[in-house]
């Protein structure tokens, strides 16, 4: 999809193409069409970022509870989002064993107890193994940069996002 065509969609094709860029924030894909138009799909995505980065503390905190928690209850129960959906088991997580999923559970209920907010990383990037560790490196973080570190998780998964919607390859910071 090219930049024309994303300029020239109405507001529910819109909203209908890029409200799941920010998991469930149906807010933020009309704030960022009415910013149009973008010069290229690199504009588009940080009209996407700079509507997060221009929220208060309390909204930034709100799009992160919008996050479902990985491995968590909503992959159980099939209640995910298509995207979170596939990205959860490209990431390996909804082959998980019970002990796992247990053990997984327990570390999701201690991080959001510390920050207030799901755990946010960008399943797709990561390998299994590598999310306890990150998540148990994480816990002692500063809630200040655990918030900025959970951000720039929740940007990471809406570019690739973006990438999937436009056919791009977009690179990962």
């Amino acid at each position: 999809m090219d930049i024309e065509k994303v300029n020239s969609m109405d507001f529910g094709e819109f909203v209908d193409v890029f409200g799941s860029v920010t998991e469930r924030c149906p807010l933020i894909a009309p704030a960022v069409r009415s910013q149009r138009p973008f010069s290229d799909l690199e504009d588009l995505e940080q009209h996407f970022f700079a509507f997060t980065d221009a929220l208060p503390q309390s909204g930034q905190e709100g799009v992160l509870r919008c996050h479902p928690d990985l491995a968590g209850r909503e992959l159980q129960r099939g209640e995910l989002s298509a995207e979170s959906q596939r990205e959860q088991s490209a990431a390996g997580h909804t082959s998980l064993g019970a002990a796992e999923r247990l053990w997984l559970a327990e570390l999701n209920a201690q991080y959001r107890a510390r920050s207030g907010f799901p755990f946010a990383l960008a399943a797709r990037l990561s390998d299994r193994a590598a999310v306890p560790r990150e998540r148990a490196r994480r816990l002692h973080c500063p809630p200040p940069q655990e918030l900025n570190t959970a951000l720039g998780e929740v940007k990471k998964i809406g570019r690739r996002r973006l990438a999937d919607l436009l056919g791009s390859h977009a690179t990962e910071s």
